[in-house]
């Protein structure tokens, strides 16, 4: 009986200090990866200050950060207007590199719509948004499937889904 207690207090034992090693290895690499630095308009420069300034007419800025997407450093301003939620991304010399807009499920074209309500299935809507980038059109809606977990789906006009 002894024997098997001390087996059992064994791996309960290596168990934690495995689960403890891995969460400590996985914590950094998930911080680095969305940590974004808090900044205010005035701090950034004056092509990126001309274009936030442009974009921003009539809305509310939430925040500034900057992070580094594939490579390219940008600064992401997350805004709200007319109640709505309006994001987006401006290079270092202040070109605007992509804009998220809260939208309306009904103003979405149709074949969209289909290949969202498709993947949402039985799960819940969430939060739609147009996205541009590149002169395309898309669009990200946000879904808890049945079983509560959070998704989101990216799909061009056309329906086609697209993980870019």
């Amino acid at each position: 009986m002894k024997r098997v207690l001390a087996i059992c207090l064994s791996i309960a034992a290596l168990t934690m200090a495995a689960t403890a090693q891995e969460k400590k290895t996985a914590a950094p690499q998930k911080k680095a990866a969305t940590t974004a630095k808090k900044l205010e308009l005035k701090d950034l420069p004056a092509a990126v200050q001309k274009t936030i300034q442009a974009e921003t007419k009539g809305a509310e800025i939430k925040n500034i950060g900057k992070e580094t997407e594939d490579g390219v450093a940008q600064y992401e301003v997350e805004t709200m207007l007319n109640g709505k939620h309006r994001d987006f991304n401006v290079d270092t010399k202040g070109v605007l590199l992509l804009v998220e807009e809260e939208t309306t499920f009904d103003s979405i074209p149709a074949a969209a719509k289909t290949a969202i309500l498709k993947k949402v299935a039985d799960g819940k809507l969430g939060m739609v948004e147009l996205f541009k980038r590149g002169g395309e059109t898309m669009y990200e809606a946000g879904y808890t499937s049945k079983d509560g977990k959070k998704h989101e789906v990216l799909v061009k006009a056309d329906g086609t889904e697209t993980k870019d």
